[in-house]
């Protein structure tokens, strides 16, 4: 990875692989988290998260079956199956656990396998006449006639506990490697007679590990494929699925459209017929029925009612809540703010820590002015309101229902219902002023 993080923190779709993993594990029934760590150990604790993760240092990297002997203090007196899983291999689906878990009910050792044009690198199935599972064998010390098996070891494998504990500890590193290989459990439990089998996963990408940033991108790219024909099924228009990004839990509903260009992130969802246009981020925010989101527009931490017109180039940070059919302009911001049913804030402004009521119009270059460089303080501007051009509201203060102010007012006192608002210095024309010239 040429990076100082551990390889396993690197992310997918803005979440850490091992994190990955960890919520698709967690998502199994009765699931209990068992953690090897060796390379950053702390920083890999530090980022990943779950409940009741049990952790254990693998000090030295002595092969995979030392890895899982690590575990083997937490897992001893514990009844059940261990599904073991690679922190690298972040995109197996929830479904594939599941029946591998299903699959070794009635048996003792399930392998996912996965057949390979070239298998080159991995561990090979090595079957008997009857198809069963014999052995698996590593790249480099398979015979040449085992270099031509197509059917690899992923290294996904889940096997009953009671077996897996008394398995561990007989664990040889007679090998080229001089490492303690997970795969030969397939050879102790056909030399006990114990059914081992071998099932597949439904894509390929479900068991491809990362080595390299390469391999990261490679991944990231058939994410959000996946998660951009999902949108596509369930009756979202993408303007181009491959110029889209998905980093969360994405809710859409019928009718939507997505131009290009358009990031998704965290808990995000999108009722029915809204429009996003270009280059637009949204971030854990509800977008409700018929809005429409104009290009450059970044949402983040809001809800945006019915029916709303959002930007071009504008930005709702969090805590912004509008009802429906509002309107932000372009180069318009605002922050936990609420803004009332039909109220406009068109242009060049920004509205911060207010209360906004219907049917408010808020002028060009308008500010509320919430901070003294310590402290916030709140706006409240009524119903119906007239916010003249290039207002300041010096918060504290409140506007009443129906006034005005006057553009280029500085407004420090409240304004009362039906009040015109002007506070600005009268003008002076000089009928005798003469413009400079240039020294000669």
């Amino acid at each position: 990875m040429k990076s100082s993080l551990p390889k396993v923190v690197h992310s997918i779709a803005g979440l850490p692989m091992a994190q990955r993993v960890i919520n698709t594990a967690q998502s199994l029934d009765q699931a209990t988290m068992h953690i090897v760590v060796g390379h950053g150990a702390d920083t890999v604790k530090n980022t990943l998260v779950g409940e009741d993760l049990r952790w254990y240092l693998q000090a030295e990297q002595l092969g995979t079956g030392h890895a899982v002997m690590q575990a083997l203090p937490g897992l001893k007196d514990q009844t059940g199956i261990t599904l073991i899983l690679y922190g690298d291999v972040p995109l197996t689906k929830k479904e594939t656990l599941a029946k591998l878990m299903s699959e070794v009910q009635d048996k003792d050792l399930v392998l996912l396998t996965l057949e390979m044009e070239d298998p080159t690198g991995y561990g090979r199935i090595v079957r008997a006449s009857d198809n069963s599972v014999q052995a698996i064998v590593e790249h480099k010390d398979a015979t040449s006639e085992q270099h031509q098996i197509k059917e690899i070891n992923t290294g996904i494998m889940a096997v009953k506990t009671e077996l897996l504990a008394q398995w561990l500890p007989n664990l040889s590193n007679d090998n080229v490697q001089k490492e303690y290989y997970l795969t030969d459990l397939v050879a102790m439990a056909v030399a006990e007679g114990k059914v081992v089998s071998a099932t597949q996963p439904d894509f390929a990408w479900e068991v491809e590990g990362v080595n390299s940033r390469v391999q990261l991108a490679a991944l990231e790219r058939i994410y959000q494929q996946v998660q951009a024909e999902s949108l596509l099924i369930n009756g979202v228009t993408l303007r181009d699925p491959s110029r889209i990004d998905l980093r969360g839990d994405i809710s859409c509903g019928k009718d939507v459209t997505i131009d290009v260009n358009v990031v998704l992130e965290g808990s995000v969802t999108i009722e029915d017929e809204v429009v996003i246009d270009s280059n637009c981020i949204i971030k854990n925010s509800v977008i409700r029925k018929g809005t429409h989101i104009k290009a450059n527009s970044m949402i983040e931490e809001s809800v945006v009612g019915e029916n709303c017109d959002i930007g071009p180039f504008a930005r709702l940070r969090p805590g912004t809540v509008l009802a429906s059919k509002a309107k932000i302009g372009n180069f318009v911001e605002t922050k936990k703010t609420s803004i009332g049913e039909g109220s406009k804030v068109n242009h060049l402004s920004y509205v911060g820590d207010a209360n906004v009521g219907s049917g408010v119009n808020i002028g060009a270059g308008t500010i509320t002015c919430n901070y003294d460089g310590v402290n916030k303080f709140k706006t409240e501007i009524e119903d119906d309101v007239f916010i003249g051009s290039n207002t300041c509201l010096v918060a504290p203060v409140k506007v009443g229902k129906g006034s005005t102010t006057g553009a280029g007012s500085i407004i420090t006192k409240e304004v009362n219902e039906g009040e015109l608002a002007v506070a600005r210095s009268r003008q002076k024309n000089i009928s005798t002023w003469n413009r400079p010239v240039k020294n000669k």
